[in-house]
């Protein structure tokens, strides 16, 4: 792969705050005169949607096993990266994407217990060497997570639905996995305010950008 253009993930657990920091990244780079593309996982594709369907709202989903959920995902993120992502990369755009295989390694390797050589090997095989260049991890504590989804009176999909310890499996995996790449994962306090986190999220980015 040619890679000319730069490629940011953004990653953490559930109402973190991701889109909305993502929407706000993409308004400061287009002031800059960048055309940022955005994509969510699962999703990005026609083919990529029908299966974030299945996995988060359709009853056909609900008993899932581990090992299926993981290959789903897989599957949607192979097909962006071929359709989606790579073109753009190739053709020097920013991409930015809510969720890539991070979530896999934490969500279905840590928290669903799939042996982690396992989960690596299928996501080298679904995105080849396509990695993200920056990853932006927005941490937050499980009870502040729930607090906020009530507050928003959001309805919990399929896995939003998992328990307690689920979660701290996913917060605990995350953690690990910044510890173990601090060149690419930044963590960022998903605590503060929508502004501190936005300039700190904006101070990780800076430093990439040509």
């Amino acid at each position: 792969m040619s890679k000319k253009g730069l490629f940011i993930t953004f990653e953490g657990s559930e109402a973190c705050g991701k889109s909305t920091q993502i929407t706000l990244l993409a308004d400061k780079l287009r002031s800059l005169g960048f055309d940022p593309l955005l994509f969510r996982e699962p999703g990005g594709t026609p083919a990529g949607e029908a299966i974030r369907h299945l996995l988060q709202h359709a009853p056909e989903g609900e008993a899932l096993t581990p090992e299926a959920e993981l290959l789903l995902f897989a599957a949607s993120r192979a097909q962006l990266v071929r359709e989606k992502i790579l073109p753009a990369l190739e053709a020097g755009r920013v991409v930015i994407c809510d969720r890539f295989l991070d979530s896999t390694t934490v969500y279905q390797g840590v928290a669903r217990r799939i042996p982690s050589d396992d989960t690596a090997r299928i996501n080298s095989f679904a995105v080849g060497d396509c990695l993200p260049d920056v990853t932006i991890l927005l941490e937050l504590d499980h009870q502040t997570s729930v607090t906020r989804m009530r507050v928003a009176n959001r309805k919990p999909d399929r896995i939003e639905r998992e328990s307690t310890e689920f979660f701290e499996a996913v917060r605990q995996g995350y953690l690990k996995l910044a510890k173990e790449n601090p060149k690419r994962v930044h963590q960022v306090d998903a605590s503060r305010s929508i502004e501190e986190i936005a300039g700190a999220v904006w101070t990780k980015i800076m430093t990439h950008l040509k």
